[in-house]
């Protein structure tokens, strides 16, 4: 499902706009942090360059959050600041996505109108698309509410050279009372293991010592994945496969529930020298009736 679309679809030559520049301002997670680094990629791609500095771009991404409620306050916060940035120069253009455009969808542009994309989190492919389509026809928000792939071809701008995010899954299967990412985020879907050990062999050819292996859920990775006569790749099996990798030296994930935290993944913490012997993982209570209130067991 999407809203409000126009059927114009129009697409600019790669080169339109060489010599602007784009800056992009994050909320939020590892993940958001990573989809900045894709959303880069893309903008560079169309010939424009990043700037540090907001005043001077032409172009401006706001990826946003919406894990706690302060961060819809701040979000609407900002956007209400970037008003004067945006009639400071006619030809500035402003794009928010990320976790609350998905959630609020029009109500980002009824709260700030000055606003030319507003784009969800499973379509951040078509944001050029898109603001082409805001150039020619006027502000225009794109949400789709479901989706069935995981991007992969997208050629990320990170910012260190020597460590980087690599998305295993995205969405989550659970229902925890208090968490929003399944409405935003949507279903678990697992990358195939094949794509993610070649893009980590790439990271490790380019000079990456240090991975961090994204997903709501990481250790629910691969149940919607069926390979090799229905047997499915699991998180530990990734993790012995990511180890012997040449040039890779230190292996991180975020994050864990506790309820799909298998013995094996523990083991393989423990024996696996890259793999890092911390564990980031959400303890939210010590009670099991709490836990269950909170669909947490």
């Amino acid at each position: 499902m999407k809203t409000s679309i126009h059927i114009e679809n129009k697409i600019r030559p790669k080169a339109s706009r060489n010599g602007l520049k784009y800056h992009i301002k994050t909320f939020g997670c590892q993940m958001n942090e990573h989809d900045s680094e894709k959303i880069a990629g893309i903008f560079n791609n169309d010939g424009m360059t990043k700037s540090d500095d907001i005043d001077n771009a032409d172009v401006l991404f706001v990826n946003t959050c919406t894990i706690r409620e302060n961060a819809d306050d701040k979000l609407y916060g900002t956007l209400g600041h970037l008003k004067k940035w945006k009639s400071l120069a006619p030809n500035r253009r402003l794009l928010v996505g990320g976790c609350a455009a998905q959630k609020d969808k029009e109500l980002v542009r009824e709260r700030a109108p000055w606003v030319d994309v507003v784009i969800g989190t499973h379509n951040t492919t078509e944001v050029i698309n898109l603001l082409n389509q805001a150039e020619d026809w006027g502000p225009i928000t794109e949400i789709i509410e479901e989706t069935t792939d995981i991007e992969t071809e997208i050629a990320a701008v990170r910012e260190s050279s020597v460590s980087a995010f690599v998305t295993i899954q995205i969405g989550c299967n659970n229902s925890c009372t208090f968490c929003i990412v399944p409405s935003v985020r949507g279903v678990e879907i697992s990358r195939r293991p094949s794509d993610i050990i070649n893009e980590i062999k790439g990271l490790a050819h380019d000079g990456v010592k240090e991975i961090t292996l994204l997903g709501k859920n990481v250790n629910s990775y691969g149940r919607d994945l069926m390979i090799n006569n229905r047997r499915k790749p699991y998180f530990t099996e990734l993790l012995y496969k990511i180890h012997d990798i040449d040039g890779i030296e230190r292996i991180r994930f975020t994050s864990p529930h506790p309820k799909d935290f298998k013995i094996e993944t523990l083991k393989a913490v423990a024996d696996l020298p890259k793999v890092a012997n911390q564990i980031h993982i959400p303890l939210q209570s010590g009670s099991n009736k709490i836990l269950s209130s909170m669909h947490r067991g």
